[in-house]
Order: C-alpha cells, then sequence, then structure tokens
C-alpha cells in the first residue's frame, strides 16, 4: 500500500456518464477515495451505501468521494444505478488503478479495503484500512476530516 506523505498516483478512468475521469481534474481539492474488492456483494454494498448517505456531509467538511473496483464499468454503472449513487465509482478491470495504488490482494486479484484521503496538492494524508468492519472507513473518514479540516479560501 502506499503511505502517507506519498505522492497520489495520476488516475483516470469512465464515468457512469461516459464522461473520462482524472485525479488531476480535482487538484485544489481534497479527494476521499476508496477501494472496494467488488460490486454488489454484501460487505461492499454496505459500505458503498455508507459513502453514498453521507457523501453531502463529506462534500460540506471539502471532500470530493471516489470509489473503485476491479469491476467492469457497466457493472459498475449497474451498481450505481442500483444503489442511487451520484459520485464517481469507477470500474479498474485492467486494474491499472489498483495495481499504482498497491492495494490488490495477490492470490484474489480483488481490491483490499482500503481508503485514501489525498489533499489538495494530490499528497496522500491518510490511509484507512479495515477489511471486515466495513462502516469503519466512513467513520475512520469524517473523524479525520473533522480533526483535520483544510484552512479556508485566503486564509
Amino acid at each position: 500500500m502506499l503511505e502517507v506523505g506519498q505522492a497520489a498516483p495520476e488516475l483516470t478512468g469512465t464515468d457512469c456518464q461516459g464522461r473520462t475521469f482524472s485525479l488531476s481534474a480535482l487538484r485544489g481539492r481534497r479527494v476521499v477515495l476508496f477501494f472496494f474488492p467488488k460490486a454488489f456483494t454484501i460487505g461492499c454494498t454496505e459500505e458503498t451505501r455508507h459513502f453514498r448517505d453521507n457523501h453531502e456531509h463529506l462534500q460540506s467538511l471539502g471532500a470530493e468521494l471516489v470509489g473503485v473496483s476491479v469491476d467492469t464499468v457497466k457493472t459498475q454503472c449497474a451498481f450505481a444505478e442500483k444503489e442511487d449513487i451520484h459520485f464517481a465509482l469507477l470500474g479498474d478491470e485492467a486494474r491499472t488503478i489498483s495495481k499504482a495504488y498497491d492495494v490488490l490482494w495477490p492470490v484474489l486479484n480483488v481490491d483490499r479495503r482500503v481508503t485514501y484521503i489525498i489533499d489538495p496538492r494530490g499528497i496522500i494524508e491518510s490511509v484507512i484500512r479495515h477489511e471486515v468492519r466495513v462502516y469503519k472507513h466512513l467513520d475512520d473518514v469524517l473523524r479525520y476530516l473533522r480533526e483535520h479540516p483544510l484552512p479556508e479560501a485566503g486564509a
């Protein structure tokens, strides 16, 4: 896994509206980038719902939300539609993003459950990992964002 203080690798993908998504387009904003093993599985659905239900709150704390799994774009889009997801969900079938962020399970070849908080300059400022207690990702993200608010613009 990548560590705090490292530059977040550029990532690009196609979102469910067919638009190209890139991390660099979010430069200047904090990003919560969460990886999950597979869409439509029990734990991943629960985790994604927690993020969905708190999406506006995360935005109010200054963070953009992005989810990634090794699913196809088509599967991610079906998942987003079924679960009413309105943040970027990226399918990484080629595992390019997952390899760049060093989150693949070696034998299973699916993503570990890892969340990176990336600062506005593109530097990893926090790494959160809980494989089983899926709700802990959101709890830890919210705690981190509250305890480390971004300076106000112009301050």
